[in-house]
């Protein structure tokens, strides 16, 4: 029981990582201006599925990085309470935060994506 669980938690915390990864995307992205209509449906849907695509894999390796350090060091510094949950989402998005400035050096600034 106690492994189940700890894998709902995880579960949880990999679906806030997803959410945070999309919303870096929906950020750097921008609004999406090309209509849902006409010939511009097609930009629409390239512009709706970059989203999700990318935000997803942002969401991932935020959520691989998070649970990384969650195993290896914060369960066993923090006890089980409200302020330990309040650190852990600090953490995450500090994660996010490092990931999104990786991102940007990586796309903008070396230009290797």
């Amino acid at each position: 029981m106690k492994t189940l669980k700890q894998i709902l938690i995880y579960i949880i915390w990999t679906i806030t990582a997803i959410v945070l990864g999309i919303c870096y995307m929906r950020i750097v992205l921008g609004p999406n201006n090309a209509s849902d209509e006409g010939i511009w449906y097609l930009l629409y849907m390239f512009y709706n599925w970059g989203l999700l695509h990318i935000g997803l894999i942002i969401g991932f390796i935020i959520a691989f990085l998070f649970i990384l350090l969650d195993v290896f060091y914060l369960k066993k510094k923090l006890k089980k309470n409200i302020k330990s949950i309040i650190t852990r989402l600090v953490v995450l998005l500090v994660i996010t935060a490092i990931v999104g400035v990786i991102h940007y050096i990586l796309e903008k600034v070396i230009d290797v994506i």
